[in-house]
């Protein structure tokens, strides 16, 4: 098994977009027909694989979860703790990570410069964030005692447009911050 270490780089540019999510994750914009605010943590694990690939981006991941679990409020609307796992939103945090493995793997496998790379990154975050989207809503379904569609249309559906348009600003000015970093 071939030794893998960090470079002082690497783990520079992971505290980094670790730090990035924990002050994204907990700006929110609360939405009146769900318990599920408007959230820009995903915003930042986006940027985090494209910047960081799959290992390093899932890690920075984890680190945020790590982070907040252990009290210190990155959640979203500055919460912490353990607890948050079993709120309506614990299926997305913990969905997070999915995202980060989809889109990272697909940021990896095509990393090219091109228009084509970049709509195959694009298909992985929008592939991530409908595994995402899965684990929050059968997460919301179950904590909310409501069924799987009610759960849809109060945690996905309102908020598919404007993750689309954070992906899209990934992948707009994710490869140029990526080449200077």
């Amino acid at each position: 098994m071939k030794n893998q270490t960090m470079t002082t780089h690497q783990l520079a540019l992971t505290g980094l977009m670790t730090a990035a999510i924990c002050i994204l994750g907990p700006v929110t914009l609360a939405v009146p027909i769900s318990p599920v605010p408007i959230s820009f943590a995903n915003l930042a694990v986006c940027f985090s694989v494209l910047i960081l690939g799959t290992r390093l981006g899932t890690l920075s991941c984890i680190l945020y979860l790590l982070i907040g679990m252990a009290g210190v409020p990155v959640f979203s609307g500055f919460s912490a703790g353990v607890g948050k796992l079993a709120g309506p939103t614990g299926g997305y945090l913990i969905g997070y990570v999915f995202l980060a493995l989809i889109g990272g793997f697909f940021v990896n496998r095509f990393s090219g410069k091109g228009i084509r790379e970049r709509l195959i990154q694009g298909l992985g975050l929008v592939l991530g964030t409908a595994v995402l989207y899965t684990f929050g809503t059968l997460w919301l379904a179950y904590i909310g005692e409501m069924s799987f569609l009610k759960a849809l249309a109060a945690g996905v559906i309102p908020f598919i447009p404007g993750d689309m348009v954070k992906i899209f600003l990934v992948l707009l000015a994710g490869p140029a911050v990526r080449s200077r970093l």
